[in-house]
């Protein structure tokens, strides 16, 4: 009997650090999304929803480069070229915005 406890707690480490988000991000992410949305109750669960879906598809770091790489791309001027320019990063921000566009679908948020 004393396996399943220990059996349960290695399991449970291990998929913890498949995609494994700090809490404050999650929050981030969540509050936004509900922002967007005007704020609303049930928007709570939807972009919960959105951010589980993109957490099996990006580790944490990479989730943060490639957000940041979207949310940049119209960035004018100099310093927006960092974003903008490069065909990696351009890929990287294109590749992103189709993982949330299909989680927001999946979980029931408006673009």
């Amino acid at each position: 009997m004393r396996l399943w406890p220990a059996l349960a707690l290695s399991l449970a480490a291990m998929g913890a650090s498949a995609n494994d988000y700090p809490t404050s991000g999650r929050v981030e992410f969540v509050l936004e999304c509900m922002q967007r949305n005007a704020g609303k109750q049930e928007f709570v669960y939807k972009c919960a929803c959105v951010i589980d879906q993109i957490a099996q598809k990006y580790s944490y770091d990479d989730f943060v480069e490639a957000a940041t790489a979207a949310r940049y791309q119209s960035l004018g001027g100099e310093r927006g070229g960092l974003f903008r320019d490069p065909p990696q990063t351009r890929e990287l921000a294109k590749r992103f915005m189709q993982v949330q566009g299909e989680a927001m679908k999946r979980c029931d948020v408006p673009r």
